[in-house]
């Protein structure tokens, strides 16, 4: 509840105007017409004139292309970690199309069967025991713990946020990512990406240009085969939760062609059918 106060204080008081985009760096320029990746061009760097420049928000495409398919499946183990070391964890199996996600909960066995589900903006809990889905929030959660029910069931960044490359050294870009609309859960990003492997390492979550709120950090890169090279753990801690972590671990991501009516109210109950 404090979380979510100070959030919704920030933006009612303090929400920035959002920037205009204007990328502009020493890097290669990204050929729309060749077919060739920022990747490929970042690798041929060297032999590019200051002129050059990166499109930013071509940058954060790339990096939602190497995250995840368009539609797939995947399993996930949450783990939150208390102050005393005390851990609570959770097994889900979560699918996502386009701009919807579904996942069911496998573990605990008191929260076996429970689903949620997020189309667009909108999301809901489902819960056996109610029978019928809940609505609730992008900054609620629904295993507790630092996570927040955006970072279980998050789309493409490149749908919430607008990029600008800030500043780069030998191993990373930084972009600045500005959100949207107020729909997003948080106002600004500042992400770290991987230059070779063009995926993040680090975000630093704002509800405000100066308010961090949360810090997310990728690791594990793991080849889960079909061109998939990504992340296979996020550990996230936040100011406003002392002590407190959390952990993401991703197994068994492939890519899978998915009925739209998977992404229903009326098939929330169902979902672990399509394990």
């Amino acid at each position: 509840m404090i979380f979510a106060h100070v959030l919704k204080m920030w933006r009612l008081f303090m929400r920035p105007a959002i920037c205009c985009i204007a990328a502009m760096a020493i890097v290669p320029a990204v050929a729309a017409s060749d077919g060739s990746t920022l990747q490929d061009k970042a690798q041929t760097s060297n032999s590019e004139t200051s002129s050059d420049a990166i499109d930013a928000n071509e940058l954060l495409r790339e990096i939602d292309r190497n995250m995840q398919p368009p539609s797939f499946e995947m399993y996930r183990k949450l783990i939150n970690i208390e102050p005393d070391g005390r851990q609570r964890e959770y097994v889900l199996y979560t699918i996502r199309k386009d701009d919807r996600v579904a996942a069911v909960f496998l573990d605990p066995p008191s929260e076996r069967g429970r689903s949620t589900l997020r189309r667009g903006e909108n999301m809901w809990l489902y819960v056996p025991e109610v029978g019928r889905p809940i609505r609730i929030t992008s900054l609620q959660s629904a295993v507790g713990g630092v996570f927040n029910n955006s970072d279980i069931m998050r789309l493409d960044f490149s749908d919430e946020y607008t990029a600008e490359l800030t500043d780069k050294d030998d191993t990373h870009y930084i972009l600045d990512l500005q959100a949207r609309d107020q729909t997003v859960p948080y106002e600004r990003l500042k992400m770290w990406v991987d230059r070779d492997a063009v995926i993040p390492s680090r975000i630093e979550a704002y509800a405000d240009a100066d308010l961090l709120i949360k810090t997310l950090d990728y690791s594990g890169i793991e080849d889960f085969g079909d061109g998939i090279v990504r992340p296979s753990r996020l550990d996230t801690t936040s100011p406003l939760q002392k002590g407190y972590r959390s952990v993401m671990l991703f197994s068994n991501i492939r890519a899978r062609d998915l009925p739209d009516e998977a992404f229903t109210l009326g098939f929330m109950p169902r979902v672990g059918e399509l394990r």
